[in-house]
């Protein structure tokens, strides 16, 4: 397939498929300066599908690094009032919401003050994106677009054709029906999803090198995968590749250690971090380690509350098509769906059973975390094992190493 062919092949995928774009809604792409030409082709699908109006919203990371080179504290976590604007009138509007992924230059902060880069954030705006999928308010998908610099950062060298191999590979777009691979795939995780909730576990232990954690779950905890649905019944899926099945825990019950497996590049900040180890008592993160951007996953456990508190639980095994291709992306968005995962801050009320819709305390009573934070970082892979446990303690494997074995 030509580039061009393939470009317009992935942004139809991203707006039928991933934001699954209905006629007459409006269709906001928010990408960086380097993704222009799979924004001006979500543009073209999006009006081919009968958006009534696309825009796009750049983002310069070099004016954002000067942000946090010269900024003061304050300037590092406003938010301009025209960019809550936007992103309510999309919401009141029920528009939809494609994001592009995919750093050109993952170090690009990496020689700036680690706390500071961590602090970097429009806090309002987080928060209101919070909610905005959280009480399921906008149809949206998250994409990424290969580019050089992204592609040297993977392979040592500007192969984006290679990179463009796996990210198709990855997103089944090399399949001879995507559509219909989707809808197979989908199917497969919802089936895993309806497994794990009928074994009706208390809490999931993970066991590895550096690694003996144990996640507590609520009685209200359901497990997800790959599709969500709009308080207006339009069906999506929010990450394009997907190959997760996910929950939220209980805030309030992690005890133990859980070592990362995989760098991971903090979204949006352009600082990859190495080695991240943190310590979880009666819930809370009170010690995070690294060999490289320790002080920045400091920074954001500090930003509220619930920062350093889980908000998500995610298993991913070795038949992922992400995992496959045995690349690590250096990109949260590929490499949370080559193993499994855990995420702090922000819990997901889809997946607690009666959460939608109350306040923010009644959540958090059922378990539900809250913050302006949620951060995904990789802790599984051939040798971390994951156990459920049922409230007498018995252990009942769901992962071995990159094996899933729950029947």
């Amino acid at each position: 397939m030509a580039i061009d062919e393939r470009l317009e092949a992935y942004a139809r995928l991203a707006v039928r498929i991933g934001a699954n774009l209905q006629p007459g809604q409006e269709l906001e792409v928010v990408g960086l300066v380097e993704h222009a030409p799979l924004a001006r082709a979500i543009a073209r699908a999006a009006w081919e599908a009968g958006a009534t109006y696309v825009q796009v919203r750049y983002v310069d990371q070099h004016v954002r690094r000067e942000l946090i080179a010269h900024g003061s504290e304050e300037a590092l976590s406003r938010t301009p009032a025209w960019m809550l604007q936007r992103l309510q009138d999309l919401i009141e509007g029920r528009g939809a919401e494609i994001q592009i992924t995919g750093n050109p230059e993952p170090e690009l902060f990496s020689d700036l003050d680690a706390g500071r880069v961590g602090r970097a954030r429009p806090t309002a705006l987080h928060e209101l994106r919070g909610k905005m999928v959280n009480d399921a308010l906008v149809n949206w998908s998250i994409v990424a677009y290969p580019t050089e610099g992204w592609a040297e950062t993977v392979f040592g060298e500007p192969d984006v054709e290679r990179l463009w191999q796996a990210v198709a590979t990855a997103v089944r777009l090399d399949e001879p029906d995507p559509v219909r691979a989707w809808q197979k795939h989908i199917d497969h995780l919802v089936e895993r999803a309806e497994l794990l909730n009928r074994s009706g576990f208390d809490a999931v232990r993970y066991l590895g090198p550096g690694t003996d954690l144990t996640v507590g779950l609520n009685p209200g905890s359901r497990w997800h995968a790959a599709e969500f649905e709009t308080s207006y019944g339009v069906k999506h899926i929010p990450n394009l590749p997907t190959e997760e099945v996910f929950t939220t825990p209980d805030w309030r019950r992690a005890e133990g250690v859980v070592r990362s497996t995989k760098p991971l590049n903090l979204p949006g900040q352009s600082l990859t971090v190495h080695d991240l180890e943190l310590r979880f008592e009666a819930g809370r993160a009170i010690r995070a380690t690294a060999s490289a951007g320790a002080d920045a996953i400091s920074a954001q456990l500090a930003m509220d509350d619930g920062a350093s508190f889980l908000g998500e639980l995610a298993l991913v095994d070795g038949t992922s098509a992400v995992g496959r291709t045995g690349i690590t992306f250096c990109d949260t968005l590929f490499d949370e769906n080559a193993t499994s995962h855990i995420a702090y801050g922000r819990g997901l009320t889809v997946c607690i059973e009666g959460a939608l819709g109350l306040g923010i305390e009644e959540q958090r009573q059922l378990g539900v975390n809250h913050s302006s934070v949620h951060t995904d970082f990789m802790v599984g892979g051939p040798e971390v094992d994951v156990d459920g446990l049922s409230k007498d303690g018995t252990a009942v494997p769901i992962l071995r190493g990159d094996d899933w074995v729950l029947t």
